[in-house]
């Protein structure tokens, strides 16, 4: 078949923007880390997956429909330049639909229901040709898809599924140089250290968003400090005094606040040159924001993986529904950066709501309990999971369509992959 794609794609793109609209974006995604737990990639997950998306349509158009409409839309945006798995039916693989995407960033995730045949080992070894990696999903001993073990550049291995001895097995069997393991489900830290010490190269799960719980009850200085700097940006009204005590308390602070208020993008006429001055021009609001911003890439910038990128988008995607739903004023944009506190604090959600200045129904949302606040945290998680069933009914109970919330998740990985990057590299020169 032809790949004529792009061309398509310009023209749906033109067609969507004379209606005022981008395209819809139903889309989740799965970090995938090394050993050091720092982030590799994303594993991308599609409401409905690739293969039924357009179930009463030719196989090889909705092939290029998927593509066009999903994967082209920001395929790197989506994953901030790391690598995207994308998981692949066998039409899908077959079709050469795939080589409209960006090869430098695509590993081809051969699903374990493909059946090798000449037609699928043709495909990978094209997709090889031009530059693309291929990894076989879900990977058993005596798995039928051995045939392609030769052309594939990675590996991953259910850990939940494939017993221990099993996976011991395939490691020593198959890993190589050129050849890495990926343990999938890791949904624990010990099961992380065990699936490393059986020589896994790359972990797939949550195990890291998960609190890995701190036993003494001291807090060191520096997460005090980030902490008081979140309660500061908390407090109704702000307390100008005291938020310009911390600064002065912390000259790399001070010098990147001013630094950012001389920046282009204010076009100030008279340069900066105080701490009052600086939060007497930025304004409340921004006020609370550079506050909380701060406070979470200094948290974020010790942890492992996408931690930071993955706060921030919680907290911008609150941010963008805020306008369409009922929210009593509550800032939305600090309720989703404190509700990742957790784990990037390594401390349970209680005790770190203990120090800040928040009211009933913002904390018991925070911790589970029963809130006008609980809608838009099960949202914020059911769409990160990709719980699409799940994301369709809370839309609803919160009066939002599905396109709306989709296209604000969307909006906030992208800007929140922008700011984690801008603030690491901020932090690193400071």
């Amino acid at each position: 078949m032809e790949t004529n794609s792009p061309s398509a794609s310009r023209l749906r793109e033109k067609e969507h923007s004379a209606q005022g609209v981008a395209p819809p974006l139903f889309v989740a995604r799965q970090p995938i880390v090394d050993s050091n737990e720092k982030l590799f990639g994303y594993e991308l997950l599609f409401r409905d997956g690739l293969r039924n998306l357009f179930p009463n349509v030719n196989p090889e158009v909705a092939s290029v429909n998927v593509l066009d409409d999903s994967l082209l839309v920001g395929l790197d945006v989506l994953c901030a330049g790391r690598y995207a798995f994308v998981n692949t039916p066998h039409d899908l693989l077959v079709s050469g639909c795939l080589q409209v995407l960006p090869a430098p960033i695509t590993i081809v995730e051969v699903l374990e229901s493909i059946n090798p045949d000449s037609d699928v080992l043709n495909a990978c070894l094209k997709l090889k040709e031009a530059g693309f990696r291929i990894a076989l999903d879900d990977y058993v001993l005596n798995d039928r898809r051995e045939p392609l073990v030769p052309v594939c550049d990675i590996i991953k291995v259910d850990i939940q599924a494939v017993p221990p001895d099993h996976q011991d097995q395939l490691v020593r069997r198959l890993a190589t140089p050129a050849r890495q393991m990926v343990a999938e489900r890791v949904e624990t830290r010990d099961e992380f250290v065990r699936a490393r010490a059986r020589g896994f190269s790359y972990f797939q799960g949550f195990f890291f968003r998960k609190p890995e719980i701190i036993s003494t009850p001291n807090i060191g200085n520096d997460e005090a400090y980030q902490l008081q700097l979140l309660e500061a940006g908390s407090r109704q009204p702000l307390d100008f005094r005291e938020i310009e005590d911390l600064l002065k308390h912390e000259a790399s602070l001070c010098y990147r606040l001013l630094r950012f208020l001389n920046s282009a993008m204010f076009g100030l006429t008279v340069e900066v040159r105080s701490i009052r001055q600086a939060l007497t021009i930025l304004g409340e609001q921004h006020i609370r924001r550079w506050l909380w911003l701060v406070a979470a890439a200094n948290l974020g910038r010790s942890r492992a993986g996408d931690l930071l990128s993955w706060c921030l988008t919680r907290a911008r995607f609150c941010e963008l529904l805020a306008p369409q739903i009922s929210h009593e004023n509550y800032d939305l944009f600090l309720f989703g950066l404190l509700s990742a506190m957790e784990p990037i604090l390594g401390r349970p959600m209680a005790q770190v709501l203990d120090r800040l200045p928040l009211d009933k129904e913002f904390r018991d949302a925070l911790v589970g309990k029963p809130s006008r606040l609980l809608p838009i945290a099960q949202l914020m998680v059911a769409q990160e999971l990709g719980d699409w069933g799940s994301c369709t009914g809370l839309a609803n109970e919160l009066g939002l369509t599905e396109v709306f919330v989709a296209s604000c998740h969307a909006k906030a990985m992208q800007w929140a992959d922008e700011v984690s990057c801008r603030a690491l590299e901020s932090g690193e020169k400071n």
